[in-house]
């Protein structure tokens, strides 16, 4: 997941900020190619982004289906500018838009082709565990007959101990998530039909979580006594204690669903 188009670096002396990261998920090249050919396959000509980032899936499916339009949506500016500079520099800049603004009830929809990987959160108000419901009936409301919605869905691989838990996000609960199977009979509920299932695998994890936080890791190496170093330092911390307790318990599904007409 190494980035070969490496954003512009950040201001002198600030923490860097994701430059080693792709994809922001565990995706191999690998999968996000199969991944890519399968959706472009559906020839769609148009395509919604849901908390896109910096929108590298949905940029990739662009180029594989000429004439084909994206919108994408976040609310993270820095996320937005770094994919408006990609669809530059690929001449996709007249095809795509990525606006800040929520997502939650957007009417940017239908579209033939939705992209909701790791966002869930950004569709609904709901807490957990309604969240992926409510985040489900809301895809189905936005993705046109005949096309497709792909949907990166984290899903607990086992039942988290309690120490576990009390080591991942602050209140974390066993509720935050559901196994595979609850997850696939959720989608179906919504008015999906499951066309491809598929988990990131551990190589993916480690991968997305070593390039998550490694140039921060180098920045602070060298810049001990940066102004900003001890909140840094505390940062990243906490989130590999995180990773830790969550490594080989937490998954992430990539699930391709086909909307029942």
């Amino acid at each position: 997941m190494t980035d070969t188009r490496t954003p512009p670096a950040p201001c002198a002396g600030e923490p860097p900020r994701l430059t080693r990261l792709t994809f922001h998920g565990p995706l191999s090249e690998n999968r996000a190619g199969r991944l890519v050919e399968r959706l472009a396959q559906t020839n769609p000509a148009t395509v919604l982004d849901i908390g896109c980032g910096w929108g590298e899936v949905m940029l990739r499916v662009l180029e594989a289906v000429p004439g084909a339009t994206g919108v994408g949506i976040d609310l993270e500016a820095g996320d937005l500018a770094r994919g408006r500079r990609a669809a530059e520099e690929r001449g996709l800049a007249g095809r795509v838009r990525f606006l800040e603004e929520s997502a939650t009830g957007t009417a940017r929809g239908p579209a033939d082709l939705v992209l909701c990987v790791g966002s869930s959160q950004a569709l609904t108000t709901a807490e957990p565990p309604g969240l992926v419901v409510e985040a489900l009936r809301a895809l189905r409301g936005l993705v046109a007959d005949w096309g497709r919605v792909l949907v990166g869905e984290g899903f607990w691989q086992r039942p988290p101990a309690e120490a576990e838990l009390a080591g991942m996000w602050p209140g974390a609960s066993a509720t935050d998530h559901h196994d595979l199977g609850t997850l696939l009979d959720l989608a179906v509920e919504a008015g999906f039909r499951p066309e491809w299932t598929e988990t990131a695998d551990a190589g993916e994890w480690e991968e997305f979580e070593s390039a998550y936080q490694a140039d921060t890791e180098v920045w602070l190496a060298g810049h001990p006594d940066h102004p900003r170093a001890a909140a840094t330092r505390e940062r990243l911390d906490r989130h590999r204690a995180q990773w830790m307790s969550y490594r080989g318990v937490l998954g992430l599904a990539y699930l391709t669903l086909v909307p029942v007409r």
